[in-house]
């Protein structure tokens, strides 16, 4: 992706504490797999440019999640790993389909990338 100095800081929490972050900042009121909060855009995207932002992933939500895209759990969490990457970038998928698949096949891409370098 180009980033080879990007930096970004990842915290796994459980559902109540996802569910408090999401409605903090999101006001949704419920658990999520992974929370995005980019760095590279706003009022202060200058302060430091190599700073992606935060991940937020919830290891219950991505436990339960992880059978239906048949995966483990640790290949469920580099999932949602690669997912929340995409959005501090600037992917999107809700609201138009376009973007939509456009992330899936990056997220699809990357993620086969990541599996292939873990197993070498």
């Amino acid at each position: 992706m180009g980033l080879l100095e990007a930096e970004l800081s990842l915290l796994f929490v459980d559902d109540l504490q996802i569910q408090e972050l999401n409605r903090r900042y999101l006001q949704r009121d419920k658990p999520t797999n992974v929370l995005a909060f980019p760095m590279r855009q706003g009022e202060f995207s200058t302060l430091h440019a190599q700073l992606l932002g935060d991940l937020v992933i919830s290891v219950e939500t991505a436990k339960r999640q992880s059978n239906r895209f048949g995966l483990d759990e640790m290949g469920m969490i580099l999932l949602l790993m690669v997912h929340g990457v995409l959005h501090l970038i600037g992917y999107e998928h809700e609201g138009i389909k376009k973007e939509a698949r456009q992330m899936a096949l990056k997220q699809k891409e990357l993620f086969e990338t990541v599996i292939k370098q873990s197993i070498l």
